[in-house]
């Protein structure tokens, strides 16, 4: 017989918290009429006690007699009423939205739902399918030993996309580190890292997620993990023993090799999907509170399933306690937003001033980290592009778009590619937002990997079993005659060529590039462009070197050492740009083919397939760089900008070759030459 006392306790810290005679548990429910704390020996509940206290919708006791063999959960009693949103079910045991570590991975059950397809309680016991929250974690190295955090500067930045499975469970180290945390800071991992010259490493998520009762069914998975069941707990799938541990030591690792890190994070919705799916955590304590909703029906703005209310104060307060525990405990250095426009919603409509967008901004933590929204949910004016407030970088998917069309081949797009080269001013405006707030990508996870933007003309998505209707169907992409892999040696020619070029425009654009983690080895999906639920060789990055990732690899090193040697190509410094007031100004001038400034013809010319940039920044050694994009698959001459003289090249792809006057390509090209002017 357990013999647990209580007392009671406090609800200022959300979650269970040691103190100095026990532990402290605090849970929000607003709707709830009573809360139970279950607390479990192994799987046998040995003590189910009732809060008797309330602090503002915050049930607190605090309980002495707990030991480390104890785990807990909680229980819920209140109305049922699914028509109107309260799904209160005393049989569904509920994960501790404030835990930092859980028992085991959450799987799908049918025991978990609240209620059945007609709308009936289901009176089920869920107990025995839902992981119980850990109240004694391990502690870890004091934060005053922890490696400091890189210092980057943000015109310095640099962004890659890493998976943690995908990322090292091909890679050469030992077996039972492929596809973990620790197995990201192997040596070769790092050498890897270092070796490319990126500045942040941004994982894809790490929060504890469960894969959907769907992909459950047929047999697939969740592998991207966009999909949390808690914003606290690391994802106990990516470590050897304990996943809190080996998160920081993972950071830690990062750290020491000079890197910065961003963390993927979801806080849009969470795996409890629709209505009469999992209620194991959130739903099951306060549905109609932590969901958005309307007329008894959940507001779907994510495509999930579900929309966390983030206008609710609770929410409001739950994700912030969330990004402050990610910085200042587990060390991450900032956060990319998925679907970040409902964190911008009040009531329905998106606002730049809306409550949460202006709590991280205002906190004296989280101001200070690297803030990346991606601009866009789809609900009701989803697309907000250029739209966040200063503090927020954002994802620029018409950086993308025009890129891809210009190097497709496309006509009409001279106007649109010297706008992205110059960051998107049509979007992030000159005097109110700063380049630097563009993130430029050509590709993300979600859609081709650079090798199939190159090699297929239509999504191949038979494995993910939609039917092949999954996935973006405009892809913008090309296979230059053939679909899919082939031994054709010009084909394959053409195809690294292409890649070279895109990255290459990437790397010599204003803004803050994003590189997808596998581009550099020429990683294929075979024309998936919507992986999520492959946790195969699909996803898994192939590390057998090739001359083709050589290149690719040696050019991103190489371009990303040229952005941070001439600061001119990542924020260039305008005189009538009033965000900024500098002693001197650059020059950014166009020129067509003949080495003439470009005319409102040459910039109206639907058939134009080449365009060049000389830039200077005058305190900058005095020297000017001319930049030139080329996408025709012909010899072409172009003749020196007018004034200048003395090139020196610091960058080319495959083909183009130095004359006395004038630089010759003999296919699609991009090449950096460094200039003196009259």
């Amino acid at each position: 017989m357990n013999d647990f006392t209580l007392e009671p306790g406090s609800p200022i810290t959300l979650g269970a918290s040691l103190t100095q005679d026990g532990v402290n548990f605090a849970v929000f429910s607003k709707h709830a009429t009573q809360i139970y704390l279950c607390i479990f020996d192994g799987n046998e509940e040995v003590a189910r006690l009732p809060f008797k206290h309330k602090t503002q919708s915050i049930w607190h006791s605090e309980v002495i007699g707990l030991t480390k063999k104890h785990t807990y959960g909680y229980r819920a009693e209140g109305p049922f009423k699914p028509n109107q949103q309260h799904l209160f079910n005393a049989n569904k045991l509920l994960m501790d939205p404030y835990a930092k570590s859980f028992t085991e991975g959450l799987y799908w059950h049918p025991d978990q739902s609240a209620v059945d397809l007609d709308g009936n309680i289901n009176n089920a016991d869920s107990a025995h399918c839902v992981p119980k929250s850990v109240i004694f974690t391990s502690p870890y190295t004091s934060q005053e030993h922890r490696p400091p955090r890189a210092k980057i500067a943000p015109q310095e930045r640099s962004l890659y996309e890493l998976h943690v499975k995908g990322f090292s469970q091909q890679l050469d180290i030992k077996d039972d580190l492929k596809g973990t945390y620790l197995g990201v800071i192997s040596e070769k991992g790092l050498q890897h890292l270092k070796r490319l010259g990126v500045t942040t490493i941004q994982l894809m998520p790490c929060f504890s997620f469960a894969t959907e009762s769907r992909l459950t069914e047929l047999n697939l998975t969740n592998y991207w993990g966009y999909n949390p069941i808690s914003f606290f707990a690391a994802e106990k799938s990516y470590a050897l023993d304990n996943e809190l541990l080996e998160f920081k030591q993972m950071i830690d690792g990062l750290r020491s090799a000079g890197f910065e890190v961003i963390l993927d994070v979801v806080y849009n919705h969470t795996a409890e999907s629709e209505l009469h799916q999992s209620s194991v955590c959130f739903k099951g304590l306060d549905n109609a509170t932590y969901y958005r909703h309307e007329h008894g029906h959940y507001l779907n703005y994510t495509g999930c399933g579900n929309c966390v209310d983030t206008f609710q104060d609770s929410s409001l307060r739950l994700i912030m306690d969330s990004m402050r525990y990610w910085v200042e405990e587990m060390g991450v250095d900032g956060f990319r937003f998925d679907l970040g426009v409902d964190l911008g919603r009040t009531q329905h409509e998106f606002s730049a001033k809306a409550p949460l967008l202006q709590a991280i901004l205002q906190d004296p933590v989280l101001r200070q980290t690297c803030l990346v929204a991606e601009p866009w949910d789809i609900g009701p004016n989803g697309y907000q592009v250029g739209q966040f407030p200063n503090g927020f970088l954002e994802c620029n998917d018409q950086y993308r778009d025009t890129l891809r069309r210009f190097w497709r081949g496309d006509e009409g797009q001279t106007q649109a590619l010297a706008t992205r080269l110059m960051g998107s001013r049509d979007f992030f405006h000159k005097g109110s937002k700063s380049v630097l707030t563009s993130v430029n990508y050509v590709t993300y996870h979600d859609g081709y990997t650079l090798r199939d933007l190159v090699s297929y003309h239509r999504r191949h998505n038979l494995a993910n079993m939609e039917n092949n209707r999954d996935g973006h169907g405009d892809n913008i992409s090309q296979n230059f005659g053939v679909e899919g892999t082939t031994t054709d040696d010009k084909v394959n020619k053409q195809r690294l060529n292409q890649q070279l070029c895109m990255l290459a425009t990437l790397l010599l654009s204003q803004g803050t590039p994003h590189i997808l983690g596998g581009d550099e080895l020429s990683h294929s999906q075979n024309g998936n462009n919507n992986a999520y639920c492959q946790d195969n060789t699909t996803t898994w990055l192939n590390w057998t070197p090739t001359e083709e990732s050589q290149q690719l690899t040696n050019a991103i090193s190489a371009l990303l050492t040229l952005r941070k040697q001439h600061p001119v190509l990542t924020e260039v410094r305008l005189p009538d740009d009033a965000l900024y007031q500098h002693e001197t100004s650059d020059l950014v001038e166009w020129f067509n083919e003949r080495g003439q400034p470009m005319t409102d013809f040459d910039w109206h010319e639907q058939e134009r397939d080449f365009l060049s940039v000389l830039m200077t920044r005058p305190s900058h050694s005095g020297s000017s760089l001319w930049i030139g994009f080329y996408r025709e698959d012909s010899l072409a001459r172009f003749e020196l900008p007018e004034g200048t003289n003395k090139i020196t090249t610091l960058f080319k792809t495959d083909g183009v070759n130095l004359e006395d006057d004038c630089i010759k390509c003999a296919c699609r090209s991009v090449f950096v030459m460094a200039v003196d002017r009259h």
